[in-house]
């Protein structure tokens, strides 16, 4: 079937430096899945956490069905993510090592579920940032000038 992306969080490669990535399932209601097959999902702002030996993703916004009802869901609520127990235990080591967080990098569907792709990540510094602007600078300099000598 293919892999079509629902949201991705552009951000976070440049916030963060990404040490691994791992696929992850997401428990949704009703409502939201039908919400986010209307483009309505934002986890720019979202993150995950291991909660009772659970992985949750907090933060992430489904915007209300407009067609929904009285049952419809609240727009941030904590969601349960599904990974295996030894991927989550693996990621419990990572995550109490000092500085890494768990990032939602991008969500889509995947034989008609809707997928996340969280990464291990540490923090850049102000510096790191810097560096990483200056290299994609000279990165679309260099092929400008590449294409310039081409012709």
């Amino acid at each position: 079937m293919g892999i079509k992306i629902i949201a991705e969080n552009r951000k976070a490669r440049f916030n963060y430096e990404i040490l691994e990535q791992l696929e992850v399932g997401i428990v949704l209601a009703g409502t939201e899945v039908k919400s986010i097959r209307l483009g309505k999902l934002n986890i720019n702002d979202s993150y995950a956490l291991i909660q009772a030996n659970e992985l949750v993703l907090l933060n992430a916004n489904i915007a209300a069905y407009t067609f929904g009802n009285w049952n419809n869901h609240d727009p941030l609520r904590t969601r349960k993510l599904l990974a295996h127990r030894g991927e989550i235990r693996r990621l419990i080591g990572l995550s109490r090592e000092k500085g890494l967080t768990l990032i939602p990098l991008k969500a889509y569907w995947k034989d008609g579920k809707v997928k996340l792709e969280i990464g291990v990540g540490r923090g850049k510094h102000a510096h790191d940032k810097r560096h990483a602007i200056q290299e994609r600078d000279w990165n679309r300099d260099r092929a400008r000038i590449m294409a310039e000598a081409r012709e």
